[in-house]
């Protein structure tokens, strides 16, 4: 029986970046993928005829520009296409907010709306930008564990570092760390629009309302990303998300990584207490040294491994991580551009950007009421985004593909299953947004709706969380989970660890980098 060093479960991205990593480092490696594509949640597919749509994640900000120079990922195919304007938010009026890279032009948009917030915009951005450049360096770095110990002191003085940095800023940083969004958008802006606009990077991923605490770190880690050409700036993948999957590949077979696609991981073997390897579904056994996993903790422990391999403790700890869902999409194939009323503003320009379906605050606040009570969002949160206005690789001369990311959408329903409430939610969706652009509905030639259980079944993600557990102050760093587990020779490299969910790929960098170190 062929041994590996290390086999990975999972051709996700942050599977393969730890596979690359390990090859590199002179590994012999094996990247087991259960689906027929690799990339997991940053897969591209051709659901109909000439449409590449990308199912999942749909924009790239947060993934680490270190990775991309370190595996040399342009050279394999990875394009980033930095968008600008970049946010788009429409009124039913016909007035709407636009926000790009241009500073004066922000300041111009927000001023038809409140003045007074023209002038605090610069500020807040600062102060994000300010917060983003102490915690973000945070990322690389292995959190230490609770309680403190002596072995962790020099993980322990990275986070002091970043401590000395913020400065003044320190007590900002705990706070956005642990309160509301709302308590610092109020803080800072008047403007409705502009507050609701900001607040759903707040509540992206996340069972919760820009009033629930935790959910102004939510809105940090959304600016953290600087792969887009600025701090915060949010991109496009030319030819869809799947490109990073398959540029990372194309490292991985450059280091000498094996990669195996269909071939379902159904246990992990276990010798004398330690990881020795795997079992597929077809009954073969692969041998390995070390084991490292890309999927989330329930599905690594319980699902794969088996709780009672576990101490209680731990098993207990991984039975209350929260992975309340929300979150779906619906994806597009479109016979044209939806008529979004763009003013004097060419609209292939105004629309480049994610188009935000929130006009207020409390809109947020009412859509979330409806999931807190297991229904479906009656009037839903909307981020729009048609990408093939940069990407001509996506759809046909002529044609769009738009993908929505709704919230909310429970994953358990008080009443009815998913199976009957899916298409009348994506019908709900685009009535909504039919009341922004008109011919959206004569536009569709294809749809593809993925409700909360459908992302659990296609990508394994536990309650259909897409950032593989919450990203509360409970969940986030030393909370999270390490890297090495209990279980010798088993880790994780998914975003179950620090620094989380996101297109990031430092999980996995991370992940390899402890398991060099045994």
């Amino acid at each position: 029986m062929k041994r590996y060093d290390c086999v990975v479960i999972g051709g996700g991205h942050n599977g393969l970046v730890t596979a690359a990593y390990l090859a590199r480092a002179g590994k012999r490696v094996c990247v087991l993928e259960r689906r027929h594509v690799l990339g997991g949640c940053t897969s591209t597919e051709e659901l109909w005829p000439g449409f590449r749509i990308s199912p999942a994640a749909y924009v790239i900000s947060l993934f680490l520009p270190e990775i991309v120079d370190e595996l040399r990922l342009c050279e394999y195919g990875l394009e980033i296409l930095p968008r600008d304007p970049s946010s788009f938010t429409p009124l039913p009026d016909g007035r709407y907010l636009l926000l790009g890279h241009d500073d004066e032009a922000n300041c111009r948009q927000i001023a038809k709306f409140s003045r007074r917030d023209a002038e605090t915009y610069p500020r807040y951005e600062a102060m994000l930008t300010r917060l983003a450049e102490c915690l973000e360096p945070l990322f690389s770095v292995r959190p230490p564990r609770l309680p403190p110990r002596w072995r962790d002191a020099r993980r322990w003085w990275a986070y002091r570092r970043a401590m000395v940095q913020l400065g003044s800023d320190l007590r900002r940083a705990i706070e956005m760390l642990s309160c509301p969004a709302t308590r610092i958008l109020d803080r800072w802006f008047r403007c409705d629009l502009l507050k609701a606009t900001l607040a759903t990077d707040a509540v992206i991923g996340a069972f919760a309302a820009p009033s629930s605490p935790g959910t102004a770190y939510v809105l940090l880690h959304h600016v953290m990303g600087r792969l887009g050409g600025r701090r915060g700036v949010w991109a496009y993948v030319r030819g869809g998300m799947g490109r990073l999957a398959d540029a990372l590949h194309g490292a991985c077979r450059a280091a000498g990584v094996e990669t195996r696609l269909e071939a379902e991981v159904v246990a992990i073997r276990l010798r004398r207490g330690a990881a020795d390897g795997v079992v597929l579904a077809d009954g073969t056994e692969l041998a390995a040294d070390a084991v490292a996993s890309s999927l989330d903790a329930h599905q690594t422990f319980f699902k794969l491994l088996g709780a009672e391999h576990l101490p209680d403790e731990v098993a207990d700890q991984i039975r209350h991580i929260d992975y309340s869902s929300a979150s779906a999409k619906v994806n597009l194939a479109l016979d044209g551009l939806p008529d979004f009323a763009t003013g004097s503003l060419e609209p292939t320009v105004a629309l480049r950007g994610t188009i935000h379906v929130a006009p207020g605050m409390h809109y947020i606040e009412r859509a979330f009421d409806d999931a807190k009570y297991g229904r479906p969002s009656r009037q839903p949160v909307l981020e729009v985004t048609i990408p093939s206005l940069l990407d001509d690789t996506l759809a046909p001369p002529g044609k769009h593909v738009m993908s929505i990311f709704v919230q909310y959408a429970p994953y358990r329903l008080r009443e009815g299953t998913w199976e009957v409430e899916r298409d009348r939610f994506a019908d709900r969706c685009l009535d909504l947004l039919a009341q922004y652009a008109p011919n959206i509905k004569r536009l569709v030639l294809g749809r593809q709706v993925l409700v909360p259980p459908d992302l659990e079944r296609i990508y394994g993600l536990t309650g259909g969380h897409i950032m593989q557990g919450a990203m509360g102050l409970d969940q986030l760093g030393p909370m999270r989970q390490d890297y090495a587990t209990p279980i010798p020779g088993l880790y994780l490299c998914g975003a179950a660890t620090h620094p989380g969910g996101g297109v990031i790929g430092a999980c996995g960098r991370n992940a390899a980098r402890v398991i060099l170190r045994g």
